[in-house]
């Protein structure tokens, strides 16, 4: 019975999901919301949890990337239904500090976008990343057309090459009637204003800006900057960038910047609305970031896999690829974790988050693309490696 019970409201919190990401992807305007409207937050189901914990219940603290944040939201608090002897506290803190946390023991697993560096498995000693879905970083912005739009009319999106958004952000292209910009937007001509482009990029360590500086580096051999979770940015020597903190303050900073371009996952562009750029792809072909476009790229890199299950996936070559894709990672001791009961509950929840359908369908509604069958079991392989105190984690 309290199983059924259990089945029946995570089969619930699903259906809400679904309800919920209807509302939020919504087809843009062309204008955008006034400076003081600031929605970018996500929401976290308001199904109650259970009101105690079960004897002998175990907490899991976990942290980093916000790249899947929503995601975890999602799974988490949906797992209390699951597992209720189990409560998974993640918080969205940035690769950069789930690395750390991971490395130092105040995690017991961590998120990242941006893959650990050969010191990092050094002193990490028995570290492992897991994939656990892929998702698109996505060009968003905030533009203000250069005169009315008429009545019933709506502007299409707008349309890079990875060589325009690798000027953009070179500081290079600095007006949005550019004529690299205009040439690729014919939908917008006597629409593209003479304003000064304002470049928003992530403030703090990032694996979406690992992400998304990959696929500048593989655009053009312009991009000098580099790539890695954060960059010395052209647009801020030239005093046309600005930064903000994690997803949300990017977003943030779009939204209450007129004239602005930055780049967030493709949840928060969905979640809040924003204008999202359609790409030029390697193979020529204009595509959007969405579920499909984004499986097509892991397709592209499928056998790309090194021995820690790390894979850059950007610029992918298929028609349909979204040529700024990555995956999000759980890092995890595979051999040195003491507490079994703890390591147990991590593994089962990162199985059911693996292979479960509503889990899957939670992923998809939010934006995320599941990992094909054939790298999902090379990851649960891999997963099924990890022991504690010397004997297999069951």
């Amino acid at each position: 019975m309290r199983k059924s019970l259990y089945v029946t409201m995570f089969a619930l919190l699903v259906a809400a999901l679904v309800l919920t990401a209807c509302a939020q992807t919504a087809t843009p305007t062309a204008t955008v919301a006034p400076a003081t409207e600031v929605p970018v937050a996500t929401t976290v189901p308001t199904v109650a949890p259970t009101a105690t914990l079960a004897p002998g219940s175990v907490q899991v603290n976990a942290g980093g990337a916000t790249f899947p944040l929503p995601l975890y939201q999602q799974w988490t608090y949906a797992y209390q239904y699951v597992d209720p002897s189990v409560v998974i506290n993640y918080q969205g803190t940035g690769s950069g500090a789930g690395k750390s946390g991971i490395l130092d023991g105040t995690l017991d697993f961590a998120g990242s976008d941006s893959i650990l560096s050969a010191d990092q498995y050094t002193q990490g000693k028995d570290l492992q990343m897991y994939p656990m879905v892929a998702s698109a970083v996505v060009p968003v912005y905030n533009l203000v057309p250069a005169k009315a739009v008429p009545t019933g009319t709506t502007l299409p999106a707008l349309v890079l090459d990875g060589q325009t958004l690798v000027d953009i952000y070179n500081a290079k292209v600095n007006t949005w009637n550019d004529p690299e910009i205009a040439k690729l937007n014919p939908g917008w001509d006597g629409y593209l204003p003479t304003s000064k482009i304002t470049v928003v990029h992530r403030s703090d360590g990032s694996g979406t800006t690992e992400i998304f500086t990959n696929a500048l580096t593989a655009f053009s051999a312009d991009w000098t900057a580099g790539h890695g979770q954060s960059v010395t940015w052209p647009v801020d020597k030239a005093g046309s960038g600005i930064g903000g903190a994690k997803n949300q303050g990017v977003a943030a900073a779009v939204v209450n910047t007129p004239n602005s371009i930055g780049y967030v996952e493709l949840a928060y562009a969905n979640s809040n609305g924003m204008s999202k750029v359609s790409l030029v792809n390697k193979a020529g072909k204009t595509v959007v970031a969405n579920g499909a476009s984004i499986a097509s790229a892991m397709t592209d890199f499928a056998t790309a896999f090194d021995a820690h299950l790390n894979a850059v996936i950007v610029n992918g070559a298929g028609d349909g690829s979204w040529p700024i894709t990555g995956y999000t990672y759980i890092i995890l001791h595979t051999t040195s974790m003491t507490d079994c009961a703890k390591a147990s509950k991590i593994v089962e929840y990162l199985n059911w988050a693996l292979t479960d359908p509503t889990a899957a369908k939670a992923a998809a509604t939010l934006g995320y693309s599941v990992l094909p069958t054939s790298i999902r079991d090379t990851v649960l392989a891999k997963l099924a490696e990890v022991t504690c105190n010397g004997q297999p984690v069951k």
